[in-house]
């Protein structure tokens, strides 16, 4: 049973004990109160600032798991924080099994948070997108909740972002990436039922699923289609936490670089063209 009036006062405890640089946002002009606004930890969230404003005023919906789980991030909740987070809205927090914990400790988002030239997204081994910077939502699109894998062998469109040369050099490597997983968690359910999910969907997955190949993912180049800038190839390289099964992936390019250009023109065009598909 949820207790709407404590959610509220810890929503608004949470939100007034932050300030924009712990989140990394501009500081901006003078603030009339502590913390962040709450326009601010809306848009961190992924939700409308009427939602978040309604569920700090008492007076809004019980809110999804996954609301729950957007707003432990933006509030920077470490683990024992999210779980009060999500009893407060009557809700059974995930479990803190390790591999299949999406929650992102404040440590990783502050990490995330300083990277702010060049793009970053927290992934889990399964593919699932958990968090991501400005630049990340203006490279990639808005792909927070999204499932790499189940985006890529089954969403044509996703594909649009990437030259048609290197998709089954790409889809190789996301399969042999996701056996790895699986043979490291013979336990836990969530692998296999991805796989389950990626076979019945995708002949191109059951294929390659069959052939066996097996590498854990460290670091490839990707040239990426942009809608706004043109074609960046980047250096992709991933960060394995000791802690939990979660991935921080960077995009980078050499200095000077025609790379390093577009990546800086992208920082100008910011989100405006996130959402825009390649022709």
């Amino acid at each position: 049973m949820s207790d709407r009036q404590e959610l509220a006062g810890f929503l608004l405890r949470s939100r007034e004990r932050l300030t924009p640089a712990d989140v990394g946002l501009p500081v901006g002009a003078r603030r009339r109160t502590a913390g962040l606004r709450r326009e601010e930890v809306a848009r961190l969230a992924g939700m409308s600032v009427d939602y978040y404003a309604r569920l700090e005023q008492n007076r809004g919906p019980n809110p999804s798991p996954q609301l729950l789980a957007a707003l432990a991030r933006a509030l920077r909740l470490d683990e024992d924080g999210r779980d009060h987070l999500f009893h407060l809205a009557g809700q059974v927090p995930p479990g803190r099994t390790s591999g299949s914990d999406a929650h992102v400790s404040p440590a990783m988002l502050l990490v995330l948070d300083r990277l702010h030239d060049v793009p970053a997204q927290v992934v889990s081994d399964l593919g699932d997108v958990l968090a991501q910077n400005a630049m990340a939502v203006a490279l990639m699109g808005p792909t927070v909740g999204r499932n790499i894998l189940e985006m890529w062998f089954t969403e044509p469109a996703s594909r649009l972002r990437f030259r048609a040369a290197d998709a089954d050099g790409l889809s190789r490597s996301h399969v042999a990436d996701l056996r790895a997983t699986v043979g490291r968690r013979p336990a836990d359910p969530r692998p296999a039922a991805l796989v389950a999910r990626l076979r019945a969907g995708s002949a191109e997955f059951a294929g390659l699923w069959d052939a066996h190949d097996v590498a854990v993912r460290r670091g490839m180049d990707k040239t990426i289609r942009h809608p706004a800038v043109g074609e960046i190839t980047v250096r992709c390289e991933v960060l394995v936490a000791a802690e939990a099964a979660q991935r921080l992936v960077v995009y980078t390019a050499a200095a000077g670089s025609d790379a390093a250009e577009r990546l800086a023109l992208l920082r100008v065009v910011g989100v405006q063209t996130m959402g825009a598909e390649v022709g």
